[in-house]
């Protein structure tokens, strides 16, 4: 779908453009500068990791199950917190977390290129009892990733 593609070729070039910029960071700004939901950059890039892995078994989940389907939410309800905590992302190597937030990202554009177009109005249910289209959790996946990288922008500029 080209909606997909052209979503794809932007987080690719994201990928790109940050990598490098995350690696040269200073460790001190890393682990004390933190945004309005009181992250550090390392906390955020460990989320951004949780959503990529999160949104990829959506993916998967929805091109199978019967529509609508409930799968466990994390993000809702203060769970994306415990998932930080729990893997303790301030404490992690530095180098690993970004290397481990890029391949995420990169094989969730392989799923997303590889995604079954028949099942795109399949619905997953949210812990807010909403429902999300296949398709649209897969175009808003860039504006999240984006609202991310502006929050560590922020901080980097702060």
């Amino acid at each position: 779908m080209k909606e997909f593609k052209e979503n794809n070729q932007i987080l690719l070039q994201l990928l790109s453009e940050w990598e490098p910029k995350l690696l040269l960071l200073p460790k001190d700004l890393l682990t004390t500068r933190r945004n309005s939901q009181n992250r550090t950059i390392k906390q955020i890039v460990g989320h951004m990791t949780d959503s990529a892995s999160n949104n990829t078994h959506r993916i998967i989940h929805l091109q199978y199950q019967d529509s609508p389907f409930a799968f466990p939410d994390y993000a809702n309800l203060g769970n994306n917190d415990r998932w930080i905590a729990l893997q303790n992302y301030q404490e992690e190597t530095w180098s690993d977390l970004v290397q481990l937030w890029k391949y995420s990202n990169l094989h969730i554009i392989h799923v997303i290129n590889n995604v079954d177009v028949s099942k795109l109005d399949n619905e997953w249910v949210s812990a807010l009892n909403t429902t999300v289209s296949l398709k649209t959790m897969i175009l808003d996946y860039l504006r999240h990733f984006k609202l991310h990288l502006s929050e560590i922008d922020n901080l980097i500029n702060k």
